[in-house]
């Protein structure tokens, strides 16, 4: 099995989900179900935020002009729906179903088209960031998967590609420090240098990713996951240091 990450930047008015998410940064949401047939998507998703988040997001699911997964930029036909699940003050949880038509795309849809059957989908979506985890049997065609979603996002998004790998078994033991992925590696590095981990900090999120110009959204990813590596690794390595009735 092999695994695919990477992300989608939208541009201001590409999406409106995005745009409701950039306008309430401490929104979240991530997929707990997707699937897809050539035909039709649907999925059930989490968002956690405050109040006024949660209803932004809630109203750009219902009333978009088209559908949050299409890549289309305007109304493309498809049949959609959307209802709510369970709603609290701090969550919410959204069913969504998508009828596909002619001029519409999707990463799903073009994923089977190129990645074949039989795929597992994750999501998360930040700000304006939109991240996938795609495991796939490991024969289909990667590159051209890539370039149909560029050629589908158009300017609306910039594509990057966060990982390639083996599917790791939930069981694995995390990684080597020299394993991250590069772009994590350098994110963590310069955080390093310019002072980002100082106590008071010498250089915010943002200064930080101007100076290795990429978007704040991307680096705050890049510095979560390098971060989550790390702390996962040191559990591992305490935990295996440990004695029988320690672990007990």
């Amino acid at each position: 099995m092999r695994e695919l990450v990477f992300s989608l930047d939208y541009e201001p008015g590409c999406n409106e989900v995005a745009d409701a998410l950039a306008a309430h940064p401490q929104a979240r949401i991530r997929s707990l179900s997707l699937h897809a047939t050539a035909e039709s998507l649907w999925r059930v998703d989490h968002v956690t935020g405050p109040a006024e988040a949660l209803a932004a997001v809630e109203d750009a699911f219902l009333t978009a002009d088209y559908y949050a997964d299409c890549l289309a930029t305007e109304d493309c036909g498809a049949r959609q729906e959307t209802q709510v699940l369970d709603s609290a003050d701090d969550t919410l949880v959204l069913y969504s179903y998508w009828e596909r038509a002619p001029a519409c795309a999707s990463v799903p849809h073009i994923a089977l088209d190129f990645l074949g059957d039989g795929l597992l989908f994750e999501t998360r979506n930040e700000a304006r960031q939109y991240t996938w985890r795609i495991v796939h049997a490991g024969d289909g065609d990667v590159r051209a998967f890539f370039d149909a979603i560029e050629e589908n996002v158009g300017e609306c998004a910039d594509l990057e590609v966060e990982r390639l790998t083996e599917a790791a078994s939930p069981s694995d033991a995390p990684r080597d420090e020299g394993d991250l992925p590069p772009e994590q590696d350098q994110a963590l590095r310069a955080a390093v240098e310019h002072g980002y981990y100082e106590t008071p900090r010498e250089v915010d999120v943002g200064d930080l990713a101007e100076t290795l110009g990429v978007p704040r959204s991307t680096l705050t990813y890049r510095l979560r996951r390098a971060e989550a590596h790390l702390a996962e690794r040191r559990v591992a390595e305490s935990r295996s240091t440990a004695s029988p009735s320690t672990r007990l």
